[in-house]
């Protein structure tokens, strides 16, 4: 999960630093002449719901609220099992199903790590360091694709060899990782099934490898959304042929028939994304489903 806090500043205001409100009149820049395919709705976000997206809690709000909406559908289809069978079909481990207890505790964990660590941290981020001004001018569609991108290959080469070092020293596997292994078979709440410190070793870094590629902000937004996507996909437990990692072609993509191998054989799949670091280490497992359950070739 990512756990941007950017807190962005409009040119010209001043605000009350710790929540990033306006102390004198909203001053928005005034709106300008663009041939950019972005700009109407980015002027809509910044005219219409400022105080919103210059929230620092606004990141926060985003990342979770799209781990609990992208979460939700494939918790009901957990819970039907075989009376909805055109997804029941595309069920990897048909034999292991989640439990309501199991969903609750891993939802009321994602819950308390934000509350008791992530929410703490914003607040005292937003107190000592200054905010980054908010730009009057939208991302271009290269400049939104290419930053996401490279944040997305960055974040995954960064997981990649901490993921595999937690697997391969059984001390930080025990203290760090092991818990996000409770389940053989993933589901969607199970996502942010996740230690303290595994949740914001990836929060840091959400923050800053687009702030390394200096990323608009809508690029660091629309970039925690696609990839809280693609991590819930991972724990969804269903190859669905829609899929993100299904469409992309050549294999690039790991997908949840790869990290729910991960899951059954913790020493293959470490990366949570694209599957050329996999490939490059050895580590990768191609899967091939076969009566529901997951083999190698």
């Amino acid at each position: 999960m990512h756990l941007s806090m950017f807190s962005p500043q409009l040119p010209g205001e001043t605000k009350n630093k710790m929540w990033n409100v306006s102390e004198v009149a909203l001053q928005l820049p005034t709106s300008r002449a663009s041939d950019r395919l972005l700009q109407p709705l980015w002027d809509y976000l910044v005219f219409h719901h400022y105080s919103l997206v210059s929230s620092p809690f606004f990141p926060v709000m985003l990342a979770f609220s799209s781990y609990f909406i992208f979460s939700c559908p494939f918790a009901i289809l957990d819970l039907l099992g075989e009376q909805a069978p055109a997804f029941y079909s595309y069920k990897i481990q048909k034999e292991r199903r989640p439990t309501v207890s199991m969903m609750m505790r891993s939802l009321g964990m994602a819950v308390y790590n934000h509350l008791v660590y992530v929410v703490p941290i914003v607040l005292i981020n937003s107190a000592v360091m200054p905010a980054p001004q908010l730009p009057a001018i939208a991302p271009t569609v290269w400049e939104l694709f290419s930053g996401g991108l490279g944040a997305l290959l960055i974040f995954d080469t960064q997981y990649f060899f901490w993921h595999m070092a937690h697997h391969k020293n059984g001390h930080l596997y025990k203290w760090v990782h092991a818990i996000h292994h409770d389940y053989i078979s993933p589901f969607s709440w199970s996502t942010e099934h996740l230690s303290a410190v595994e949740l914001m070793t990836m929060g840091f870094w959400s923050n800053l490898d687009p702030l390394l590629l200096q990323c608009h902000p809508l690029t660091t937004w629309t970039m925690t959304i696609f990839s809280i996507w693609l991590s819930v996909e991972d724990h969804i437990g269903y190859d669905l042929p829609w899929a993100p990692s299904r469409l992309v072609p050549f294999g690039l993509l790991g997908g949840a028939l790869a990290h729910d191998l991960h899951h059954q054989k913790p020493s293959s799949n470490f990366a949570p994304f694209f599957s050329h670091w996999d490939r490059l280490f050895g580590t990768s497992n191609n899967v091939v489903k076969k009566t529901g359950k997951s083999i190698l070739n």
